[in-house]
């Protein structure tokens, strides 16, 4: 709601907690790094007000004076909150005894984002209906003009041409962390890691009740293995930018990817908790559901054929407009004239971080004469695999010394007047004397530069031709490449340089002109 008021000097902002959320701690360190001033709830209650705005009729919000306005969070009234309000399986948000006080609405305004919602207001409290205006989302607003940095997004991410799959979990015990929380890892585990991208997108009252610390600690074999986790607030949004498809529970995200066009994978366990006839519970009984991680790639395409937008036209209205009418709202109850400069959503923030990469895959490779199509997993994947594959230094000792191929990527050259380097010809002899278990060494020079030492062919050099398609120029990481090589390698014991060969790396495939090494390769320094 705050940008609004954006270039307008008149207007003052504070911010205050209303007693009683189980997550105001987590509340307040956001609103510290945000730089917004905060004030006592002792003292907001004591002072007049011009304006009040909240996204959640909640708690006693009623003792502030001034002008009340909820704008309620999230995408409609899809789901209910056990062991709260007056009446058992009430939608959130629709309780009487919240937006009542002696019988009387204590908002001025109910600022809705689509008819619907008003419909169900009715049905549930008439005066606070009474009291009640569409004037759109402004989230979903910044969502559809944040669409041209969509490959903004992915470039942070490290997407490239893989597919970004987003799972989305709402809060509560319903939620897909509270019933499936192995499911990021399983697809993590079990899904190539150059054909798909995982990133999980958790409400931050997940994030509140768990800890950054604690989350993290439970997540690190999957994000080690390359599962991206952005930020509670803004990012999530960003991700869903970014998406290909989005595998979610009954959380307000999914309509929200669904209003960008997304192809949605339902993860519902069910429950009491989704209200029946909702946008939400209609668009998960229309969608495929995810029961095991490995059906991913069979229900993906059926979720790719459903249109998802008409499940958002019903929760969301007058797309693009949420700001303008908001700000004729809200001056209206202010009594002021709005500046003349018209207020415009902002993109949304880039992803905070690429995530890790991983040091270790175990590998499948599948030769068939001049070409190899190659999957890599995470180590401890249950998939079938031929070959561990393992970077030199980053992968632990254990992985390096099971490691039938090992890699090492060239650093950028020290800035301070003393070093002292490896070339990559001494560096791969020096690994296959230290490693008797691994069979290829490979030093990656550049993306398109490798100098590869086989126990079994000696020394090459591998020139890797980026795929030039559409106008773009799309690269993989040379380390599968060099997996690739050693398959073939294993599986073509006679062969005469130099040689071309196709490797396949999910959506990508790539060209690799094998060569006996070149001395600038050789005197390479990492």
């Amino acid at each position: 709601m705050l940008p609004v008021f954006e270039g307008d000097a008149r207007i003052s902002t504070r911010v205050t907690l209303v007693p009683g959320s189980a997550f105001d701690v987590d509340a307040l360190a956001a609103l510290e790094r945000s730089g917004a001033r905060t004030v006592s709830w002792e003292r907001a209650c004591g002072d007049k007000h011009d304006l009040i705005l909240t996204a959640s009729p909640k708690g006693a919000l009623h003792a502030l004076s001034g002008p009340r306005v909820v704008m309620p969070h999230g995408a409609g009234f899809n789901k209910t909150v056990t062991g709260e309000g007056s009446q058992p399986l009430l939608p959130s948000g629709l309780d009487p005894c919240f937006l009542l006080v002696d019988d009387e609405p204590w908002a001025a305004l109910h600022a809705l984002a689509h008819g619907e919602q008003i419909t169900r207001l009715a049905e549930h409290c008439p005066p606070a209906a009474a009291r009640a205006n569409v004037v759109g989302d402004p989230t979903l607003d910044r969502l559809l003009g944040s669409i041209g940095h969509r490959e903004r997004y992915r470039a942070v991410l490290g997407t490239g041409e893989r597919r970004l799959i987003v799972l989305t979990s709402t809060w509560g015990p319903e939620s897909l962390m509270a019933c499936r929380p192995e499911l990021p890892g399983e697809l993590v585990g079990r899904l190539p890691h150059d054909a798909y991208q995982i990133a999980l997108v958790l409400h931050p009252n997940e994030y509140s009740r768990t800890g950054s610390f604690d989350l993290r600690r439970r997540l690190a074999p999957a994000l080690s293995s390359g599962l991206v986790l952005p930020g509670p607030y803004a990012e999530w949004a960003s991700l869903l930018v970014a998406a290909d498809a989005v595998v979610t529970d009954h959380g307000s995200t999914a309509l929200y990817a669904a209003a960008l066009g997304r192809p949605v994978i339902g993860a519902y366990e069910g429950g009491s908790e989704l209200i029946p006839g909702t946008p939400m519970a209609q668009m998960l009984a229309a969608s495929p559901r995810l029961s095991e991680a490995s059906d991913l790639d069979r229900v993906l395409p059926a979720a790719e054929a459903l249109d998802t937008r008409q499940f958002a036209d019903a929760a969301f209205a007058l797309p693009g407009q949420a700001l303008s009418r908001l700000r004729s709202e809200l001056y209206r109850l202010l009594e002021l004239s709005p500046p003349d400069v018209p207020a415009a959503p902002q993109p949304l923030p880039q992803p905070g971080s690429a995530p890790h990469r991983p040091s270790a895959f175990a590998v499948r490779a599948n030769v068939s004469g001049a070409r190899i199509a190659v999957a890599r997993f995470p180590p401890n994947t249950p998939e079938e695999v031929h070959h561990l594959a393992a970077e030199y230094p980053d992968a632990g000792p254990r992985q390096i010394q099971s490691a039938a191929v090992l890699w090492r990527r060239a650093q950028p050259a020290s800035p301070e007047p003393h070093s002292s380097n490896w070339t990559a010809g001494g560096w791969t002899a020096r690994v296959l004397d230290e490693a008797p278990g691994c069979r290829t060494a490979a030093a990656i020079l550049t993306p398109e530069r490798c100098l590869v030492r086989s126990r079994s062919a000696g020394l090459l050099s591998l020139r890797i031709e980026a795929c030039r398609t559409a106008g773009r120029v799309v690269r993989t990481d040379p380390a599968g490449v060099v997996s690739a090589v050693h398959a073939w390698l294993g599986a073509i014991p006679h062969w005469t340089p130099p040689v071309s060969l196709v490797c396949d790396f999910g959506p990508v495939a790539v060209q690799v002109e094998v060569t006996p090494a070149e001395s600038a390769d050789l005197g390479y320094e990492l």
